[in-house]
Order: C-alpha cells, then sequence, then structure tokens
C-alpha cells in the first residue's frame, strides 16, 4: 500500500503548493487519495476500468494531461520504459521548479527506477515504507526529453506505444490463434481484448468478414488500433470487456484475454472475458480463444458453451498455448455442463 508512504512524504510544510491543480498518473481504481485535496486533483488514467471507478468516486479524470500543473504524483507502473514515459509527461506538464512525487513498490521495480532518475535529476531522499518508495524531484521537462512516449514498430506497418501489451512484437499466442482460424470467417466478429489491434488486422484478411469492432479497456492500447487499422469495417470501442451488455449480437468472437491484473495470474478475469464472449454471441455463434495451458478455463467455457474442442494449429500442437473453438451458447434457462473429465496424468519413470 502506498497511502503510509504517500501521507509521510507530504507531511512537510512545502510538499504541496496551497493552489493549483495536481496531476496524477496512473492510480488504480481502489489507490487511497485522502491525503491529497480532492478539489485540485486531475487523474490521467487510460485504463477504462481504473478511469471508472475514480469517475465513481468523484475524481475528475481524462486519458491525458492538458494545461499546466502546480505539481504530480507518478504512480510507477511494472512496465519500465511506460513508468519512465509517465515521468516525463508529468514533467512536461507541471510547472518549473514544481513537485513531483514518484511512488511505486518494490516488486515493481521502483529501486532500480529511482537510481536511473537520480542520474538525471537532484531527486531528494526517498522515503521507504511499506514495501515500497516514495521520492521528489522538481519538475524539469528538459532532462527527461530521452523518456518521453515514442512509436515503436514491432512488425511492419504497426506501430506500438511504451506500456501497452506485446508492445515489443507480435504475441506469440495471438500469432498461433491467428494461424487457427478458418479460411472464411462469419460477416460480423468482436476481438475482446483487441491491443493494438495485430489480431483483428489478420481477421480482416479473410474471406467474409463485413464488420470486426474491437474491444479494448487501454486507451492507449486503442489509440494504436486506430492507425493500425484503416479499414472502414472496423469498429472501435474503448471498454472493460468483463462488463460488456450488447445491444446486437456477433457471429463470432476471437480473443486472447488478460489474466494478469498484477504479478500474479487472476484467472477470473479470463472467464470474465469467456462470460462477456457468450454475452456478445448469437445463440449459434462462435468463440476462439488463446490462453495459456495453465490457466483454469474448462468450467468457465462448460458453462457457457455446448460444445468446445481444442484446436492443433497449423505448426502443431503448442505445449505453451491452448486453442479452444467453442460454439452454441447455453442460455441462462439451460442448465450448464460440468466440465470434461481431464485424462489421468501420465506417470515418467
Amino acid at each position: 500500500m502506498s497511502h503510509s508512504r504517500l501521507s509521510f512524504a507530504l507531511e512537510t510544510p512545502d510538499a504541496l503548493p496551497e493552489t493549483g491543480r495536481i496531476a496524477v498518473f496512473a492510480p488504480g481504481g481502489m489507490q487511497d487519495l485522502t491525503v491529497l485535496p480532492q478539489e485540485r486533483v486531475v487523474v490521467i488514467q487510460p485504463n477504462k476500468p481504473d478511469h471508472d471507478a475514480l469517475a465513481a468516486r468523484g475524481f475528475t479524470v481524462t486519458l491525458a494531461p492538458e494545461g499546466s500543473f502546480a505539481a504530480a504524483l507518478v504512480f510507477a507502473t511494472r512496465a519500465k520504459a511506460q513508468a519512465r514515459a509517465l515521468i516525463a509527461q508529468a514533467a512536461a506538464c507541471v510547472e518549473p521548479g514544481g513537485a513531483i512525487y514518484v511512488d511505486g513498490a518494490k516488486s515493481e521495480g521502483i529501486d532500480s527506477l529511482l537510481k536511473e532518475l537520480r542520474g538525471l535529476v537532484p531527486l531528494g531522499q526517498p522515503v521507504a515504507k511499506a514495501h515500497g518508495k516514495i521520492a521528489r524531484f522538481a519538475a524539469d521537462p528538459v532532462p527527461l526529453a530521452d523518456w518521453a512516449a515514442r512509436d515503436a514498430e514491432p512488425v511492419a506497418g504497426f506501430v506500438t506505444r511504451p506500456g501497452v501489451f506485446s508492445a515489443d512484437g507480435v504475441d506469440e499466442g495471438s500469432a498461433l490463434l491467428a494461424a487457427s482460424l478458418p479460411e472464411t470467417l462469419p460477416a460480423r466478429i468482436a476481438d475482446l481484448g483487441a491491443g493494438w489491434g495485430w489480431l483483428a488486422a489478420q481477421a480482416l484478411a479473410h474471406p467474409g468478414v463485413e464488420q470486426i469492432a474491437l474491444y479494448e479497456a487501454d486507451a492507449t492500447a486503442l489509440d494504436c488500433a486506430r492507425r493500425n487499422i484503416g479499414d472502414p469495417r472496423a469498429l472501435f470501442h474503448w471498454a472493460d470487456v468483463t462488463r460488456l451488455t450488447p445491444e446486437t449480437r456477433v457471429d463470432a468472437v476471437i480473443m486472447n484475454p488478460p489474466f494478469h491484473k498484477s504479478r500474479d495470474a487472476e484467472p477470473g478475469l479470463g472467464e470474465a472475458f469467456i462470460a462477456a464472449a457468450a454475452r456478445l454471441l448469437k445463440p449459434t455463434g462462435t468463440l476462439w480463444m488463446v490462453a495459456n495451458r495453465h490457466l483454469p478455463y474448462a468450467d468457465a467455457l462448460a458453462a457457457s458453451f455446448r460444445e468446445i474442442e481444442e484446436i492443433t494449429p497449423p505448426a502443431g500442437r503448442s505445449t505453451r498455448f491452448r486453442i479452444t473453438r467453442a460454439q452454441g451458447v447455453i442460455t441462462a434457462r439451460e442448465p450448464a455442463r460440468a466440465a470434461p473429465a481431464k485424462p489421468p496424468a501420465r506417470v515418467r519413470r
């Protein structure tokens, strides 16, 4: 928890200016910000679930900082390139000399980040509490110019930005799923957790597709997808997939669902994606999904679909990923089926 660190760091009389807006970058939806004057806080959060949770708590929330700020607080993310970019963004929007605080957990790499930062700006003595650190420096955009977010080109014709999923290249699971799709696809498709759009672009290359809706919670990734896919058949939705309530249903869903909110795997997130796919699909619709083999999705699939099969990619069975095809949505009035029994484990000798 960072609340105790933040509270301790702000105890000094000059911790924050008495007037002016305070930019807060990348706090979680339930982050404790009670030590800050809420009426002066502007939260920058492109992740839809966190964005909505903070807005529901009464905070002013936006996707990017606009205008100048008197001070800033950056919650460092686990993705180092993204954390650097957030700090550079704070330094660019805070008035010269204004206080910028950088907070993070040791398990997320705050020690190495502050070490890098200390080599570029005069950094105050960090406060170490609750398995993390927070440190302060005076805003100056010049030393941090090289940390600013820039486009990357992981594959020809596609751009990404720091912090988006698989920003350095095509995810192996997505590549396997794309290779496993049938030659002809249904007319109306949804891509859940579409990221920067690579998988949706592969689907659009198949005959039969008339429309594909990309749903993505990360506004930064979705902006990349808009830039990467110029096809008018593509529709883009900034959305929390786990809360989707569709107005119209689709013929097929493709997805490589996330299963991390923090360092630990959270299968419940993927299970929520499976349930969302069932809500989006027509009764006879088809789900094509890729997931790590160790994730326990069998029960969630059996609760939502009548027909479930594993597909072997053209290159052969993957030891890391499972490609699943599911069809026949189970309605609320139908009893859910039990997951298929697992075969007995083979004993190695």
